[in-house]
């Protein structure tokens, strides 16, 4: 997760908080590179698409580049350290080791800050709220890349593999749990970062922002992708109504196809992944990263990445639906039995 906040103490930095626990960022982040007013905030996805080595990391290390404060936030202590220190030596080449502020620890005027937290926890988001209150007096920016994969059809979940199979008890119950699993990162988190920072948003900036990393199957649906298709799109009709709901705030979609990297490794239903070799074919993250933070900049609504792609496939769902099907069946190499 990533905040950034408009800089304090007569700076001119803007000032940014990335979460790395499930894959967002949340925070304040600065609507362009040369005013240096925002603050960013960003909630990282579980290990999939995190801020430890995914486009929450490439997120974080571009914003530090450009000078921005940066907020690192997420559950495994080494991994933070270590983006942690990235940041602060991005941000400044010459810094010493034992310059760097350790994780968990707060110093006056910290540019780089890196906290341990699960921004699908209440108490330990409130207690992330309070620490961006203390250091930087509020947030500007909320940017939530969270996100879990899920990557086999919804009845193997359940050990149906067969036509006339049905599903045991267990096999339901199984189904069941993959799913809290998939909601924990797709929905949760997201959800309780929004209820815990809206507030602080509308009442500590000029111009606040929330950025929310979906995805291409929040609004296209694929097979072997039903549970993460379907988080991943009630995390973003959730957004979409909190948009209207809080029109001070500017809301940015960001809708990327496949992305290189490891982001299926850790599938919450274990499954096999079926499409081409994203590391080959995918899109590279420091180029969403890099798209995320512009769109904020420039107050764009819905990105699409690639734009065609995206937005093609979107409306032609709705005009030609049996044609879209056609191609994701290809595309992830799916035979219905």
């Amino acid at each position: 997760m990533v905040f950034g906040r408009r800089s304090v103490c007569g700076t001119n930095d803007p000032l940014h908080l990335l979460d790395s626990h499930l894959a967002g960022l949340s925070g304040r982040a600065a609507r362009s590179a040369a005013d240096g007013s925002r603050r960013t905030t960003s909630p990282s996805e579980q290990e999939d698409r995190d801020a430890y080595s995914g486009i929450g990391r490439s997120i974080a290390n571009q914003y530090a580049k450009r000078g921005a404060r940066v907020c690192v936030v997420g559950r495994n202590f080494d991994k933070l350290a270590e983006v942690s220190a990235e940041c602060w030596r991005l941000r400044d080449p010459n810094i010493q080791e034992i310059d760097i502020t350790p994780v968990n620890q707060l110093k006056p005027n910290d540019p780089i800050i890196a906290l341990e937290a699960d921004f699908a926890d209440a108490m330990q988001m409130d207690r992330v709220k309070s620490v961006l209150k203390m250091a930087w007096g509020g947030v500007d920016t909320v940017v939530v890349t969270a996100g879990v994969s899920s990557l086999m059809p919804l009845l193997e979940v359940a050990g149906v593999h067969s036509p006339g199979e049905e599903p045991t008890v267990e096999g339901v119950q199984r189904t069941l749990d993959v799913s809290n699993a998939a909601l924990r990162g797709n929905f949760s988190g997201p959800l309780v970062s929004a209820v815990a920072l809206i507030p602080l948003l509308e009442s500590s900036s000029r111009s606040p922002a929330i950025a929310l990393l979906s995805s291409v199957a929040a609004i296209v649906p694929a097979p072997t992708r039903s549970l993460y298709a379907a988080t991943k799109g009630a995390s973003l009709l959730l957004y979409q109504s909190l948009a209207i709901e809080h029109p001070r705030i500017q809301f940015t979609y960001i809708f990327p196809s496949t992305v290189e990297g490891d982001f299926r490794a850790s599938a919450v239903d274990r499954g096999p992944v079926r499409e081409s070799n994203p590391n080959k074919h995918g899109l590279k993250r420091e180029y969403v990263a890099r798209r995320c933070i512009e769109s904020i900049d420039v107050k764009e609504r819905n990105v699409f990445l690639p734009y065609l792609f995206g937005r093609v496939g979107h409306l032609l769902y709705w005009v030609a639906p049996s044609i879209v099907e056609r191609f994701a069946r290809k595309k992830y190499k799916f035979t219905a039995a």
